[in-house]
């Protein structure tokens, strides 16, 4: 299963890099933020993607989320609901059997950071309460360094939004629910995974930036998996795509039961 998580930085600008994201790599998931734009508004080569349940949760101007199945990895269609404290289209869920995936964009907080928090508890409750009972992927752009090291040395303040310790304990409150960062989990020594980056100087280009987008998966799912990379190559976009490569096979995509394996050749069995 691949599963790629992007912020937009709004859908209408980026949708041809989307598309070409999508045939380029296949992926079975594509989790979008910050697509700035109600779903009659959507560009017509994404409103439906061929191939792919798709579902738009945003209006004109700012925020928004969005998710894409493809269908030949999810033959039924999965239930979408965004939990209720989403109050600014900001986070959308897809569900199919007991594999849940989440599109997730956190304020940033710079204007109202009292709602920042309450959205980020809001979040904690809803892994909490999944935990259990799904195999749970949450991605997206969280909008919190988790690590003084996810962000670059010449921008560290432990008292901007983004970096302060309230912040990164509710986002290790929420990684605790039994859900695995799979970017550390790959890279756990490097320093310069960043995912955003200012737009101006050049920091980009001089890998000058943050790390706020994630993709957590649930222990089980994350033990099946097998790349997280994150793509500052790729887009016009302030951030950068993140892409992870899970080894599950099909018949589990969708919490579908394991196939019944055909019955032992009588021949081939050896006589006690």
């Amino acid at each position: 299963m691949k599963i790629v998580t992007w912020n937009v930085n709004g859908i209408r600008a980026r949708s041809t890099e989307v598309v070409q994201w999508v045939e380029r790599e296949q992926p079975d998931v594509v989790s979008l933020q910050e697509i700035k734009s109600p779903p009659e508004q959507v560009p017509a080569t994404l409103c439906a993607l061929p191939g792919y349940w798709s579902f738009w949760h945003g209006h004109k101007g700012y925020s928004g989320v969005a998710l894409q199945l493809r269908k030949e990895t999810f033959p039924g269609r999965p239930l979408f609901s965004h939990p209720d404290f989403d109050h600014e289209t900001r986070i959308v869920t897809a569900r199919a059997g007991d594999f849940e995936v989440a599109s997730v964009y956190v304020p940033n907080g710079n204007k109202d950071f009292a709602a920042k928090l309450r959205f980020l508890e809001g979040l904690e409750q809803f892994t909490a309460q999944r935990q259990a009972a799904t195999r749970l992927v949450l991605c997206g752009d969280l909008n919190v360094a988790r690590e003084e090291r996810d962000v670059h040395p010449v921008l560290r303040n432990p008292e901007q939004v983004g970096q302060t310790a309230h912040e990164r304990e509710l986002l290790e409150k929420i990684i605790g629910h039994g859900l695995v960062d799979l970017s550390r989990k790959f890279f756990p020594d490097d320093d310069r995974l960043f995912t955003w980056w200012a737009p101006w100087r050049n920091m980009r280009q001089r890998n000058m930036g943050w790390r706020l987008d994630y993709v957590l998966a649930s222990e089980p799912l994350a033990a099946k998996a097998t790349a997280c990379t994150s793509h500052r190559e790729f887009g016009t976009s302030d951030h950068a795509p993140v892409q992870a490569l899970l080894e599950i096979p099909a018949w589990q995509y969708a919490g579908q039961p394991e196939p019944e394996q055909p019955p032992p050749d009588p021949g081939q069995l050896k006589l006690l």
